[in-house]
């Protein structure tokens, strides 16, 4: 039967020591930021996911990010070569836990770069953020790895934020959504609704009408429970000061077999 798993990956002690490229550096509360995780796992496992937790990459601050690591498409797994050097290390536990769970593993290799945050699967329809993460080669390889089984590549520009995903996600009917400020051309996508805060552009779809969104989008939570969705709402503030949305903390995996 089909069966729907979310790898996770605890926060590193040295989160605070993550990243930043497009906003100031906030001191991180790391021990809040565990709670918050926590919380979030939860979140999941409630609405009907079976996390898999990926081993602890302690000395790799960014490593709870974990979807930056692999892209997931039906049943085979693209190791990443994350943009930032540093990051690169933090494939290797993803690695095995994907080859674990039965996936078909793929890599992209040097001089490709590629971070699954810049990855937006809408149906067959794969777009990817050719941005400061992710060259050409590395969108060039994903393409050669997902479109021999039926995916439809599409390579849009990401100026404006880090990664793609961190100006848009999609709805479970495929609408594109995202804070317009962010999202560098929104006619790229066949549909597309505005939202009014800049992390509601982010969700992750737990099945059927339900929607994760982070506590700091409330305006974006109303409209879509407008709209007839149930968000379920998680506070990630502390990593949204490194960037993080609710994407980055899973890879949800919908297409193995139990």
């Amino acid at each position: 039967m089909p069966s729907q798993k979310a790898l996770v990956r605890r926060p590193s002690p040295r989160l605070a020591e993550g990243l930043v490229t497009h906003v100031e550096r906030e001191k991180v509360d790391v021990e809040l930021a565990r709670r918050q995780w926590e919380e979030y796992v939860e979140a999941l496992r409630t609405n009907g996911w079976e996390t898999v937790e990926v081993d602890p990459a302690d000395d790799c601050p960014d490593s709870v990010f974990v979807e930056d690591t692999v892209v997931m498409y039906k049943n085979v797994a693209l190791i990443t070569r994350p943009g930032a050097p540093v990051r690169r290390e933090e494939t290797f536990g993803v690695e095995e836990a994907v080859a674990r769970l039965g996936c078909s593993v793929n890599w992209i290799w040097d001089p490709g770069t590629l971070d699954g945050g810049d990855v937006l699967k809408v149906g067959d329809t794969i777009y990817v953020g050719r941005g400061g993460r992710t060259n050409a080669a590395g969108v060039q390889q994903l393409r050669a790895a997902f479109e021999p089984i039926g995916a439809r590549v599409v390579a849009v520009p990401v100026h404006k934020v880090l990664h793609l995903k961190s100006a848009v996600t999609a709805l479970p009917d495929g609408t594109v959504v995202g804070h317009i400020p962010k999202v560098d051309t929104p006619s790229l996508y066949a549909r597309f609704l505005p939202v009014p805060e800049e992390a509601g552009g982010h969700v992750v779809l737990l099945g059927g009408n339900r929607l994760l969104i982070a506590a700091s989008a409330p305006k974006t939570a109303e409209l879509l429970g407008d709209l007839g969705f149930e968000p379920v709402v998680v506070d990630i503030s502390e990593f949204e000061k490194l960037e993080g949305c609710v994407t980055c903390l899973s890879v949800r995996m919908r297409d193995l077999y139990a």
